[in-house]
């Protein structure tokens, strides 16, 4: 089993007409991500949701650690938020199991 420590598992994901890869999140990125929703949550800020899609995204999809706050304020949030739930699902997290 050592020999799979630090190994990525990626996938394809529709977005946008095209395909993004995201990586599956391992267990220290997925507490990080816990705690962005618990801060996003408190948050009086009207962007907070939007931010933590932001940080899901970086996180997970491959190259978008690239996109600046402007550029992702030019893609459709309902896309935004299907690929925010289907990184979370593939990592095991959300309302879905997406690809598991």
């Amino acid at each position: 089993m050592k020999h799979l420590v630090g190994k990525v598992i990626t996938k394809k994901v529709p977005f946008m007409g095209d395909e993004v890869e995201v990586r599956k999140m391992s267990v220290s990125e997925v507490m990080k991500i816990q705690e962005l929703v618990k801060k996003a949550n408190k948050s009086k800020a009207e962007d907070a949701q939007l931010g933590l899609l932001r940080d899901v995204i970086r996180l997970a999809v491959i190259g978008a650690d690239e996109i600046t706050d402007e550029d992702f304020n030019t893609f459709p949030i309902g896309e935004l938020s299907e690929l925010s739930n289907e990184i979370l699902g593939f990592s095991g997290l959300g309302d879905t199991a997406a690809g598991n």
